[in-house]
């Protein structure tokens, strides 16, 4: 009750307020909230914003309505912060160690701090819960400090042959409930979750032995009467069934690309094969990913051994590769490698075999445990924070009757699935396997796993047709500012393009190359090795097609373009829009195209992700962890970096959260020179700590009057004495490098994907010997929408965009700004409506709407 009069106070003091100053309009130079997107505004400013709008100001039947809306929105809201009140949460990490299981243990510890629980760390898995004594500790705040970054798990991990004796988990039952810890978050493999189910199985026995043995009180049982149980999953293999992306095996890539990427300048040089073997006993996803992420001419998976001849296959296979000029061959071998009668298939037999039959100068490179180690990626961090928060909420909520979950990923959505469930399905993967059912062990691998393989097999397993008749031709483009991964997308849509008997032209430098007839056509090798490169090779600018509409219809009859592909960012959507509003003049501009998302920026609408945006994300992570290290090391320092993106904030958020940032100023949240001092006080308040050091991001286009400069000089101003500042503009470093195994991996499945797509397109538009498409899904953007990737026409999506802004009017990142400021140690509210329900995987394997 007290604090519903508090609200009351507080909102009537709002009314009278705004009263006082309600205007008929905004004055000039004011910036009215009724323009502004609704995304920017907390729910709180939303309801404010309803009564400044009421045509009765003084209705006091509406203004109740408001009063009791605003009530129930902050009781909500601040519910998070009490959630945790009397309770405590222990966190270990168990098995195999993962890179990014710092960043959810931080999460964890952070998160139960704010909503008020007590948070131990167990070090060494589950022989520290066993043993007990110094290893079950009390955690703070500082005591996560500066773990983002780092690879492996702080808190330890062992296999523990004690844990899987009922004797065992009697001690460690007695541990927890000599601590008053009932709700446990264990990140770890699918072996270390059983172990944890059955851990909850058990308690009520265990408890009771305990007293019976006058080891606890009644008290203590009564107190600690359930225990909860939630899993994140840490395993580098993604082996894990129910979740798209396991903690660690984005890292894991990252590592093998990046000794691949070596590798390769190498093997060209002497014109040599390789045989890399990597990680996946008994999943094929690290061999999968990789192959397609380099563009490699054979993989070998346990899921799916080759066809009896495969030996006859691979030979001509990298035969024809060299005749096609290669100077190299990759071949991907999972170290779980079968063939159909379960003998197993070693990189040494693969390396006989070749310089047995072929004669090829080949090389093996078994990478062990490197795959392990390294810093962790922008997505294993990002991941494992978003885990965490979920994992606490999930532990809190929890109740008797609730089943432990694993928190796992669902496209880029958060969801928690029974535990066991999870397991069992993972175990049927086994057994399948095991039973030679090897169709079957795809299907439960998940939809992710199977589009994977089906895209790989087209690209590495299909031969071009030699045919010189076509049927049907399609011109492929760059459009806007280069990202990387572009160059991953033009060739899988012209590989595919080929494979399907099409005659494929890529048109250089965007819609400027299209109206000059910088057009070409290509053939398969052309595409050679473009996948691992970063920028633009087809050349790209920002020109849009409108003024040169003549130009482009006559260079579309004189090529005979039926279809178009056009990967780039805002400017590619927004020349998506003036081609179809140019078809009522122009009947040439009358053919399919797609636009495929790839910009830095992330701002197209229509996809969740764009290709490029995770290499400028793992750029900028890289720059905030060695400035951190330099802060860290003179002290009392604050560092200011400058993201790029426009006015999208999605890199300055996104950074933020996976470099552990203090603030990130983004146009999408509005702020002011009293959100400016808060974030100075707070710094002040954190060199009281042991943590002396802070790190700001800022969105280029965030506030065209808080400029870089200017928060450098207000920081440097307010903080005299007590730090000092300095900063940093990273420019168009973020738009360079090599592309990320995430956006090779993207651009590759997009291409193949839009090509499809383009196909049936052209067959549709089919009319009277000519392609005539002049209806509205027949322009549309390729994008990633929460679960799916889904074709929007891009007139659709009109009413979706600030064009002035070049942004969408709504965001899904922005969700998480929250937990980047709660990480921060900021005071402020979690919305906790929209997190994750318990589905189930059964129903979401069969493509049943989730429960």
């Amino acid at each position: 009750m007290h604090n519903e009069e508090f609200h009351l106070k507080f909102f009537m003091c709002m009314i009278q307020s705004r009263r006082s100053i309600r205007t008929p309009q905004s004055t000039e130079g004011e910036v009215s909230t009724s323009s502004m997107p609704m995304q920017k505004l907390p729910p709180e400013t939303n309801i404010l914003k309803r009564l400044d709008n009421m045509d009765d100001p003084d209705s006091m039947d509406g203004i109740s309505i408001l009063r009791n809306e605003w009530i129930m929105t902050h009781e909500e809201h601040h519910a998070a912060k009490t959630l945790g009140i009397g309770k405590a949460i222990a966190v270990l990490t168990s098995g195999g160690d993962a890179q990014g299981m710092n960043a959810a243990v931080r999460a964890v510890v952070r998160v139960g701090i704010f909503t008020g629980a007590r948070v131990f760390f167990v070090h060494e898995g589950y022989q520290g819960l066993v043993d007990g004594g110094d290893h079950i500790r009390e955690a703070t705040w500082e005591s996560v400090s500066m773990m983002l970054q780092l690879g492996g798990t702080v808190i330890g991990s062992a296999r523990c042959k004690d844990f899987r004796d009922r004797e065992g988990r009697l001690q460690a039952a007695h541990n927890l409930v000599k601590r008053g810890i009932t709700n446990l978050c264990v990140i770890g493999g699918d072996g270390s979750l059983t172990g944890a189910d059955t851990f909850r199985s058990e308690w009520s026995d265990l408890l009771s032995d305990l007293q019976k043995a006058g080891k606890i009180t009644e008290e203590e049982a009564r107190k600690s009467s359930y225990l909860n149980i939630v899993g994140l999953v840490g395993s580098i293999d993604n082996d894990f069934c129910g979740t798209d992306m396991t903690i660690g095996t984005d890292s894991a890539l990252h590592r093998i690309i990046e000794i691949v990427d070596a590798i390769t300048t190498t093997a060209q040089s002497h014109q040599r094969t390789f045989v890399l073997e990597v990680m996946g006993r008994h999943c094929g996803y690290l061999a999968l990913v990789t192959s397609l992420s380099c563009g490699a001419d054979w993989v070998f998976i346990p899921e799916c051994p080759p066809d009896d001849d495969w030996e006859e296959h691979l030979c001509r296979r990298l035969s024809e590769t060299r005749t096609r000029g290669s100077r190299l061959n990759i071949i991907i071998v999972a170290e779980g490698a079968i063939d159909k009668n379960g003998k197993p298939i070693t990189s040494e037999d693969i390396k006989n075999l070749v310089v047995k039959r072929l004669g090829y100068d080949t090389r093996v490179t078994v990478l062990g445990h490197v795959q392990r180690g390294g810093t962790p990626s922008a997505f294993d961090r990002i991941l494992g924070s978003r885990m965490g928060v979920e994992a606490v909420m999930a532990l809190l909520e929890g109740t008797p009757e609730t089943p432990a979950c694993v928190v796992s990923l669902s496209g880029n959505q958060a969801v928690r699935l029974p535990l066991m469930e999870c397991v069992q399905v993972t175990k049927d993967v086994t057994k399948a396997m095991g039973e030679k059912k090897f169709d079957e062990a795809m299907k439960l691998r998940g939809r992710s796993f199977m589009n994977n393989w089906e895209v790989y097999k087209l690209l590495a397993h299909v031969r071009p047709p030699v045919s010189k008749t076509f049927n049907h031709t399609v011109a492929v483009m760059n459009v806007g500012a280069p990202a990387a991964g572009m160059n991953a997308a033009v060739r899988s849509t012209v590989r595919i393009g080929l494979i399907q008997g099409n005659r494929m032209l890529v048109v250089h430098d965007g819609f400027e190359g299209l109206a000059k007839g910088q057009i070409e056509e290509v053939a398969w090798s052309y595409v050679g090795g473009w996948t691992g490169q970063g920028g633009s090779k087809l050349g790209t600018k920002r020109t849009l097609p409108k003024k040169n509409f003549e130009q482009i219809s006559a260079n579309i009859t004189k090529f005979n373009i039926q279809g178009l592909v056009i990967i780039g960012g805002f400017e590619a959507y927004t020349g998506g829009l003036e081609l179809m509003e140019g078809r009522k003049q122009y009947d040439e501009l009358c053919i399919p195209f797609v636009v495929i998302p790839a910009t830095v920026s992330n701002n197209v609408p229509g996809s969740d992700f764009s290709i490029g945006a995770d290499t400028a994300l793992n750029t900028i992570c890289t720059t905030c962890d060695r400035i951190k290290q330099s802060a860290a090391g003179t002290k009392r320092r604050v560092f200011i970096i400058e993201t790029m993106g426009g006015y999208c904030g999605y890199l300055a958020t996104m950074a933020g959260l996976a470099a552990g940032a203090d603030a990130a100023y983004i146009f999408e949240e509005p702020f002011t020179i009293r959100d400016l001092q808060a974030n100075v006080e707070h710094l002040v308040q954190k060199m009281k700590t042991t943590v002396k050091r802070g790190l700001v991001l800022r969105n280029e286009k965030c506030n065209e009057n808080y400029t870089t400069d200017f928060i450098f000089n207000l920081y440097s101003e307010e903080g005299k004495g007590i730090f000092d500042s300095r900063k940093n503009v990273l420019g168009h470093m973020q738009q360079g490098g090599s592309p990320t195994p995430f956006d090779r991996n993207f651009a590759t499945k997009m291409g193949a994907k839009a090509m499809n797509w383009m196909s049936v397109k052209i067959k549709e538009s089919y009319r009277n010997g000519r392609i005539f498409a002049n209806t509205p899904d027949s322009g549309c953007v390729l994008g990633m929408r929460k679960r799916a990737l889904v074709f929007q026409p891009v007139t659709e999506l009109k009413d979706h965009t600030d064009f002035e802004h070049r942004i969408p009017k709504e965001q899904w990142w922005l969700k998480l700004r929250p937990i980047l400021k709660i990480l921060a140690k900021y005071e402020i509210d979690l919305d906790t409506s929209e997190h994750a329900h318990l589905e189930h995987i059964n129903r979401k394997r069969s493509g049943e709407a989730p429960v």
